[in-house]
């Protein structure tokens, strides 16, 4: 994405990767916990310069770098905000090539504990040999189990799959 190269060589030539990454967090954070927010960067009832200022407003109040808010600004005007989250998802995967790590998304069936995450990214890591980095979600229609996405890499252990499966093969049978 055009959003996501221009930010991350900005931040990388201005040596500011770690507050681009804190601004990525907290974007992530603010699109997961508000719905206004979710709604005014996808919703078409709001002209341009409504947008515009609502998203200027919000860049100021959560104090992020005036690269991401120039960005997002951009992005307002230009009808481009509902992009947001793939920009998102791009900055992270750049961030990340950069240092060397892999993303890797977690998704359980119920919150994991700490020790739990670091067991997983420990046994990621031996297997890919890069420092992993976990996203994880809670679904709760898995049942049990993990579903785990590394670069193009999905390990699927969710009792979802296995009954799934299991529905499958019993169509064969029968």
């Amino acid at each position: 994405m055009r959003y996501a190269t221009a930010m991350f060589e900005l931040a990388k030539e201005t040596n500011s990767l770690k507050p681009l990454e804190a601004d990525i967090a907290a974007l992530d954070g603010a699109l997961a916990d508000s719905a206004d927010l979710r709604n005014l960067i996808t919703s078409p009832v709001y002209t341009r310069d409504q947008v515009s200022a609502a998203i200027t407003a919000v860049g100021a109040k959560m104090g992020l770098s005036q690269t991401v808010k120039g960005t997002l600004g951009l992005m307002a005007q230009k009808r481009r905000l509902f992009a947001l989250p793939q920009v998102l998802r791009a900055l992270r995967s750049l961030i990340a090539k950069e240092k060397g790590e892999v993303e890797a998304e977690v998704t359980s069936a119920q919150p994991l504990t700490k020790a739990q995450e670091t067991e997983i990214a420990d046994v990621l890591k031996a297997r890919v040999g890069k420092k992993i980095n976990l996203k994880t979600t809670v679904d709760e229609s898995l049942i049990g189990g993990l579903v785990i996405k590394v670069g193009s890499h999905m390990i699927d252990s969710s009792i979802r799959a296995q009954l799934a499966a299991l529905k499958n093969s019993m169509k064969e049978v029968g």
